[in-house]
């Protein structure tokens, strides 16, 4: 066969793929406004890419750090990450029948009874976007952290900047992303791909590293997996290992990235479910790794939570490495960060945009416009910004990254639980799976899923410490989340209910039907000239 048939025969395979993806979409009630540029390889390399493992671990190593030491570090880490793999499994599922940028709340409202569909549609739909904005400002404010960490750290200390400045520089990350995640979607699916072997290399690299430097000045290995220290205020040890979850909960989460991005994935409904499960996958084994290493480098847990720098995991580095071995890393770890904000801000923005394109927030109908110019919703990549930037203020106070992270977690796991309840409940006869089926494992794994986000849910909301003394001893999560939920509970009953429907399809029945149809034809024909062609 000659290069150009070759070519050829690829792109009309290209054309199979894709003609059937906007079928499905079709038949979901949508009509395709976005290029399919993500491959396979890049959906799983942004759906890894959104976690951040290294950079993710190295700004919250203060969970961990303060509620169980070492046990904290790496059994807080591995418990947690069994029950993830039943919540990504889950929404998997689900993204594999119904591939829509709509994601969660689209799942609630097709398996919701009739009756209450566009009720449990808009607290789905609220509780994602509220939590995808936290997530995205707390990921921007961690990167501002990281920043002034190698400020203090580059000028031996003399430059400590405060709350206002870091705030500052999380603005100036913001803008930053705001113009990248305007940017088409090519652009971003090669970008991520590339950094995701810098994810990976950076990753082994460190924790390679640190198991080398603790064979002469470390822990040993019962210390690192066995040794338990209680800072948080609580007095029972137990409780105080379960805060240490914090820090896998907040890392591993944001997964349904690759169900948001689905409408922008070629072979969504195979691709888009595979790549949250290998994402997570990989961050649990690639996470796991380095906290062991951190694990057996760290050999005063009061030493690191006494530093004056901003991040607990900057002194470990800096112990273990020295000043310039320090910076290298932090270096490429904040670069890391900063990409993880772009596939965050692609995230929030695209759920946003499904959102507003069934009418359910202030102003869809500027935020469901997709720019001619990049085919992506630019107008919702910009208000997800301004938003993030409105959170951030929160900053500006001292428990500042619990409450964030906090809000955002308990933001997504609301809403990761409703789709999943509602699949193994009044949804179970209606369900149609797609090509990524758990079948017979669906229910068991479906009711283990929910539980475990319930119980993120309720255990979020928890001050780190038992006696509340003074305004930075709280936990502000709750309010940040009862704020939004009273706001959404009194558009609802005021007037959401009287015109929010759920899901609104932008095509109409018989259009759509035609639509189907057209694409089904050319996917025939093209599966005969790819046949030919071979």
């Amino acid at each position: 066969m000659s290069l150009s048939s070759t070519l050829r025969s690829r792109h009309n395979a290209r054309s199979v793929r894709q003609n059937a993806d906007n079928t499905l979409l079709a038949h979901l009630g949508y009509k395709p406004e976005f290029r399919r540029e993500f491959s396979m390889f890049e959906t799983i390399a942004f759906a890894f890419s959104i976690m951040g493992v290294c950079s993710a671990l190295s700004a919250t190593f203060w969970f961990p750090l303060v509620a169980g030491g070492h046990v904290g570090m790496t059994f807080g880490w591995l418990v947690p990450s069994l029950f993830v793999l039943c919540v990504v499994s889950s929404l998997a599922e689900l993204t594999s029948a119904m591939p829509t940028s709509a994601g969660i709340y689209y799942f609630a409202a097709k398996l919701a009874p009739e009756k209450h569909m566009p009720l449990i549609s808009w607290i789905a739909g609220w509780s994602n976007v509220t939590g995808q904005i936290a997530l995205l400002c707390s990921i921007e404010y961690t990167a501002a952290q990281m920043v002034t960490t190698a400020i203090a750290v580059g000028t031996d200390g003399n430059v400590n900047l405060g709350l206002a400045p870091t705030y500052g520089i999380m603005l100036a990350f913001l803008f930053s992303h705001a113009i990248v995640c305007s940017a088409a979607t090519r652009v971003i699916a090669r970008m991520t791909f590339v950094y995701a072997f810098v994810y990976v290399g950076t990753t082994i690299g460190a924790g390679i590293a640190l198991l080398v430097v603790s064979r002469n000045n470390g822990v040993t290995a019962s210390e690192a997996f066995g040794s338990l220290e209680n800072n948080t205020g609580w007095t029972n040890n137990g409780w105080a290992f379960l805060l240490s979850f914090s820090d896998a909960m907040w890392t591993l989460t944001g997964y349904d990235a690759a169900a948001h991005i689905a409408e922008e994935v070629s072979g969504a409904a195979w691709s888009s479910p595979i790549a949250m499960v290998v994402g997570v996958a990989a961050t649990e084994v690639l996470g796991f790794f380095l906290l062991i290493g951190m694990s057996f480098s760290t050999t005063s847990v009061s030493r690191l939570l006494a530093t004056s720098l901003s991040l607990p995991a900057g002194q470990l580095f800096l112990d273990a490495f020295g000043k310039t071995g320090m910076l290298v890393l932090w270096t490429i770890m904040m670069t890391i960060q900063w990409i993880n904000g772009v596939t965050q801000g692609i995230d929030a923005s695209r759920v946003t945009f499904a959102l507003a394109r069934d009418n359910g927030l202030p102003g869809s109908r500027w935020l469901k416009i997709v720019s001619r110019r990049t085919d992506t919703p630019v107008n919702a990549v910009w208000f997800v910004m301004f938003m993030s930037a409105v959170i951030g203020l929160f900053s500006l106070s001292a428990t500042a990254l619990a409450s964030l992270s906090g809000a955002a977690v308990v933001g997504l796991y609301s809403s990761y639980a409703i789709p999943i309840f509602l699949r193994v409940t009044s949804g179970r006869k209606r369900f149609k799976p797609g090509p990524f089926s758990l079948g017979r494992f669906s229910v068991p794994i479906g009711i283990t899923a929910v539980s475990y986000c319930l119980f993120v849910v309720v255990f979020m909301s928890f001050p780190f410490t038992q006696q509340i003394r003074q305004a930075s001893d709280m936990n502000f999560t709750f309010v940040i989340v009862a704020a939004v939920f009273i706001f959404s509970a009194l558009s609802w009953v005021i007037s959401a209910r009287w015109w929010f429907t759920g899901p609104v399809p932008n095509i109409d029945t018989s259009e759509s039907e035609t639509k189907a149809e057209s694409l089904e034809g050319k996917e025939k024909e093209a599966e005969v000239n790819v046949t030919e062609q071979l």
